[in-house]
């Protein structure tokens, strides 16, 4: 069985209109055309201004081609005329810095005069009261079909605005963290170009794969961000000023960011490669529980982890006296060493951190005595061996 066709469209406001009405009413369009773009420079503040270049053409154009476009599909029914002169209406408000809450405006007070003048016309000309009601629908529809397409050419020129803007910080960013800025006038109209006023300090903040848009739009003021390899990066003015951490913090929400150091945008470089180099850390969890890890405040990590193979061999040298033990005695011996170290050899302190007897205390460094030798003694070897149990993890 076929199927159910769907139902015909409804027709249009206007094409209900009876077509003679029209031509009564052409000869007096030129009057409204002139009611209309006085009333709108009259009632709304950002269009008070003379009728000169872009602005006062569209204005001129869309008032006239409306109430033209108006007259000739009364009584038509079928596709709606060109909207192409709304849309760049719309795309010019963007461009001049306004609000769609002024086209907005100038389109209801439009509709409003636009309807007072043919409804005067029409009470000359006799018209009955279905008439006018068919006429007032058909207006307030056809204004509606023409904001609608000027909202829609201001979205596209904010769209293709905001990704032209965009690709001009991505360039921005890129520049700055590349390397020391050895061309400050470059710097300069670059910043310039993305709309972006250079900063007395800023911080890198890292934050892997997210998209940094998204993430920038709930920074502080003036942040900017750029997708890098091997992680997204965002620019964040003024790091140490108060609250400025919370602030990153609640912008980041569920994701984690490492904020490198502040300091001029001359240096941003600097604070770059330090966050991107402890992402890796706080992406597998060695810098502490907080979403947001501080740079400043994992400086021994990331000291360790610079070198890979280099930590390695530390770790590999310093711990070599554990070589053999079974996984459990091992792991007793690595407690102990870390407890007695933490506790700056005091054996009691050290106990109670294990939760045991001081004795037992001695007992385990007497074992680890006989492996590690003097190196329990040598403070050079000591501090080594710190640094060696520190570094476990790092490179596990």
């Amino acid at each position: 069985m076929d199927p159910t066709p769907p139902p015909p469209d409804e027709p249009s406001p206007w094409a209900a209109v009876d077509p003679e009405v029209a031509e009564r009413m052409r000869p007096r369009m030129g009057a409204a055309v002139d009611a209309v773009i006085a009333a709108v420079r009259a009632e709304v503040p950002e269009y008070d201004q003379p009728l000169e270049g872009e602005f006062g053409r569209l204005i001129s154009q869309g008032v006239t081609a409306g109430l033209d476009q108006f007259i000739a599909i009364l009584g038509q029914p079928g596709s709606f005329p060109d909207e192409s002169v709304y849309e760049a209406l719309g795309r010019a408000e963007y461009r001049a810095g306004r609000t769609l809450d002024a086209l907005q405006s100038a389109y209801r007070v439009g509709a409003r005069v636009s309807w007072r003048q043919v409804a005067g016309h029409a009470e000359e000309e006799g018209m009955d009261v279905a008439t006018l009601s068919r006429l007032a629908e058909a207006i307030f529809a056809f204004i509606d079909r023409l904001s609608a397409a000027s909202v829609r050419g201001y979205s596209q020129e904010q769209s293709l605005r905001a990704g032209s803007l965009q690709t001009r910080r991505q360039a921005l960013v890129e520049l700055l963290v590349a390397g020391p800025v050895t061309d400050v006038a470059a710097v300069e109209e670059a910043a310039l170009s993305a709309d972006w006023e250079l900063p007395a300090s800023v911080a890198v903040l890292a934050v892997g794969d997210a998209d940094p848009a998204v993430i920038g739009r709930r920074m502080p003021s003036g942040s900017i961000g750029a997708a890098l390899r091997p992680v997204a990066v965002l620019l964040v003015p003024d790091p140490g000023a108060p609250g400025r951490r919370a602030q990153v913090r609640r912008a980041l929400r569920d994701r984690r960011g490492v904020l490198g150091p502040g300091g001029p945008w001359t240096a941003a470089h600097v604070s770059y490669t330090r966050a991107v180099s402890a992402w890796p850390l706080h992406a597998a969890g060695h810098l502490g529980g907080d979403k947001l890890a501080v740079a400043r405040d994992h400086l021994l990590p990331l000291l360790l982890s610079a070198d890979r193979t280099l930590t390695e061999d530390l770790v590999q040298m310093r711990l070599a006296p554990l070589d053999g033990l079974t996984d459990a005695a091992h792991a007793r011996a690595i407690q102990t060493l870390e407890a007695w170290l933490d506790a700056h050899g005091d054996v009691s302190t050290a106990a109670a951190a294990l939760h045991v007897h001081p004795q037992t205390v001695r007992y385990r460094l007497g074992g680890l005595r006989e492996r590690f030798g003097d190196a329990l003694e040598d403070p050079r070897q000591l501090l080594e061996l710190r640094l060696a149990l520190r570094a476990r993890d790092l490179v596990d």
